[in-house]
C-alpha cells in the first residue's frame, strides 16, 4: 500500500509540474508576442521618423540647387543686360562717328570753297589796293615815300616813347654791367643820406669829470693821444667842448673799445703809451668776449639751436651796428619773432623762419674790408652758406632785398617782417613831420604828370603806386611815364634807400543787363 501511494504521490507531482511549465511556455509565449508587437511598433514609428528626415533633406538641398541654379541665372541675365548696353552704347558712339564724319567733310568743303573765295577777295582787295594808291598819288601830288616821309613826322610821339623805354633798358644794364655806374650810384646815395646820419651814428661822446684830464689824455707832444688812436684806429677829438672829448669812427666796435679803453685809463689814472696798448688789447678781448654772450644769450632767447660760432659772433656783432638809427640786433631779433608768428599762422616751419629772421642782416657786420662792396643780403647769404645754413634759410637770407629769387615760402616771409620792423614809423630815427611831408611830396611829384587819376605813397615811402587813366596813357605811355617819375624824384627829392615806382593802367568794360 505504501509503494502504491508513494506511485500515486509521484506520478501527481509529475503532473502537477507538468502544469506549471505549461503556464511558463504559455506565458513567455505571451510575453513574446508583445514584445514583437512593441519593436514592430517601434520599428515603424523609426522608419517613419527616418522618411520625414529623409525628405525634408531631399527639400533643403532641393532649395540650395534652386538658389544656386536662380544665382546663376541672374548673372547671366545681367550680364547680357551689361553686353547689349554695350553693344547699345558701341552703336550709339559709331553713328556719332559717322555723324561727325560726315560734318567734318563736309566743313572740309566749306574751308575749300571759302579759301578759294579768299584768294580770290584778296587778289581784287591788292589790285584794288594799287589802283588807290595810285588814285591817291595822283590827286595828292605825292609819291608814296613823300607820304612814309609825312607818316613818320606824325609818329614822333611813338617813336620818342619807344626812345625812352629804350634808354631804361640801356641804363639797366648798365646799373648791372658797368663798376663806374654802380660807384656812382653809390656815391650819390652816400651824398644824400651821408650828412644826416652819419653825424649820429659815428661818434660817441665821452665824458670828463673835469678839463684837467684832457691834458694827461693828450700827453706830453700829443704821444698819448697818438697812441690811442693808433691802437684803436679812433679818432679822438679834444676841442673846446666843456667836460668832454668826442671818438668818431665808422666802426661802433672801435669806438666801443676805445669808449671803454679812455673810461678805464682815466679810472686808473696811469696813461703812457705802453699802459695805453696793454688796456686797448684786455678791452679787445672784453669787447669779443661781450660779442660772444650777447649772441649765444640772443639766440637762447629766441629758442635758435646748432648755430655756428661765427654766426653767433655776427648775431653778437650785431649790437655795435645801426640802420637809420635802428639798433640792427633789435631789428633782427624783431623781425625773428614776427617771422616765427607768420610762419606759425601759416603752417609753416616757425623754428626755420626765425633762424632766417635773426639772419637776414648778418651782412651787414662785414670783417674785412674788401667784402663791403658786396650787397649785404648776398654777403649774409654767401656766409651763412659757408657756415653751414640749411638752403631756405640761404635763400631767405640773399633774397629779402629781391637781390636772388625767392624759392621757398620763408624768403617772402623774412622781407615782410623786414618791412614791417624796418618800415614803421617810428622804428628808425626820422621826425614825424618830415616823414608825413616827404610822403606828401612823393605823391604830389606824380600828380604834376599828365593823365595821372591817383598817387600813393607806401611802404614808408618805399614805393610810389601810380594809377593813371587808362584813355589818356597807353601801354607804352605807361612804362615812360615811370621811368620820367622816377627821375624826377632822384632829381628833387632827397630820400633814404630807394623808391620803387609803380604805374598802373586799368581798362575796364561795363554793361548793364535789364
Amino acid at each position: 500500500m505504501a509503494v502504491v501511494g508513494l506511485v500515486i504521490g509521484f506520478v501527481i507531482a509529475k503532473f502537477m509540474e507538468k502544469g506549471k511549465a505549461s503556464k511558463t511556455v504559455a506565458n513567455a509565449k505571451k510575453e513574446a508576442a508583445s514584445l514583437l508587437k512593441i519593436a514592430k511598433i517601434d520599428g515603424e514609428n523609426l522608419k517613419k521618423d527616418k522618411m520625414f528626415q529623409a525628405k525634408e533633406k531631399f527639400l533643403e538641398l532641393k532649395s540650395e540647387h534652386e538658389k544656386v541654379i536662380f544665382n546663376k541665372d541672374k548673372k547671366i541675365r545681367d550680364a547680357e543686360k551689361r553686353i547689349r548696353d554695350k553693344e547699345s552704347l558701341a552703336s550709339s558712339e559709331l553713328a556719332k562717328s559717322k555723324n561727325l564724319n560726315q560734318q567734318l567733310k563736309g566743313k572740309l568743303k566749306d574751308v575749300e570753297h571759302k579759301s578759294a573765295f579768299y584768294e580770290k577777295k584778296q587778289a581784287e582787295l591788292e589790285k584794288l589796293h594799287t589802283n588807290q594808291v595810285q588814285q591817291l598819288e595822283t590827286i595828292s601830288g605825292l609819291s608814296a615815300d613823300d607820304a612814309k616821309s609825312q607818316l613818320m613826322e606824325s609818329l614822333k610821339e611813338t617813336a620818342k616813347s619807344d626812345a625812352m623805354n629804350y634808354l631804361q633798358t640801356t641804363m639797366e644794364e648798365a646799373k648791372l654791367t658797368a663798376q663806374q655806374e654802380a660807384r656812382k650810384i653809390i656815391i650819390n646815395t652816400i651824398q644824400r643820406i651821408g650828412a644826416e646820419e652819419a653825424v649820429e651814428n659815428c661818434v660817441s661822446v665821452f665824458n670828463l669829470e673835469s678839463d684837467d684830464i684832457k691834458g694827461r689824455i693828450i700827453g706830453r707832444e700829443g704821444r698819448n693821444i697818438r697812441a690811442l688812436e693808433s691802437a684803436t684806429g679812433v679818432e679822438i677829438i679834444v676841442d673846446d667842448t666843456p667836460d668832454a672829448i668826442i671818438l668818431s669812427c665808422f666802426d661802433s666796435v672801435r669806438r666801443e673799445i676805445a669808449r671803454l679803453s679812455l673810461h678805464k685809463l682815466v679810472t686808473d689814472g696811469r696813461i703812457h703809451p705802453a699802459r695805453i696798448e696793454e688796456i686797448v688789447k684786455k678791452t679787445e678781448r672784453q669787447i669779443e668776449a661781450e660779442i660772444v654772450e650777447v649772441g649765444k644769450r640772443t639766440i637762447i632767447d629766441l629758442g635758435i639751436h646748432g648755430l655756428h660760432p661765427e654766426l653767433i659772433k655776427a648775431v653778437g656783432r650785431m649790437k655795435y651796428r645801426s640802420s637809420y638809427g635802428q639798433n640792427l640786433l633789435q631789428h633782427s631779433r624783431e623781425v625773428a619773432k614776427l617771422c616765427g608768428v607768420m610762419a606759425a599762422e601759416l603752417g609753416l616751419n616757425a623754428k626755420v623762419a626765425k633762424r632766417a629772421g635773426l639772419l637776414h642782416d648778418i651782412g651787414k657786420v662785414p670783417n674785412t674790408e674788401a667784402e663791403v662792396e658786396t650787397p649785404h643780403a648776398i654777403l649774409g647769404m654767401q656766409w651763412a652758406e659757408k657756415f653751414g645754413e640749411k638752403p631756405d634759410v640761404c635763400n631767405a637770407i640773399g633774397a629779402h632785398h629781391d637781390e636772388i629769387e625767392m624759392k621757398t615760402l620763408i624768403s617772402p616771409i623774412v622781407q615782410v617782417c623786414d618791412a614791417i620792423s624796418g618800415a614803421r614809423p617810428g622804428a628808425r630815427r626820422q621826425v614825424m613831420d618830415s616823414y608825413i611831408q616827404r610822403l606828401k611830396d612823393l605823391e604830389e611829384v606824380a600828380f604834376a604828370f599828365g593823365g595821372v587819376q591817383k598817387a600813393y605813397a607806401i611802404q614808408a615811402g618805399r614805393e610810389l603806386r601810380v594809377i593813371v587813366e587808362s584813355e589818356k596813357v597807353s601801354d607804352d605811355k605807361a612804362a615812360e611815364l615811370s621811368f620820367e617819375i622816377s627821375q624826377k624824384i632822384q632829381t628833387d627829392m632827397t630820400y633814404p634807400g630807394q623808391v620803387k615806382v609803380t604805374v598802373i593802367r586799368e581798362t575796364r568794360a561795363v554793361n548793364v543787363a535789364k
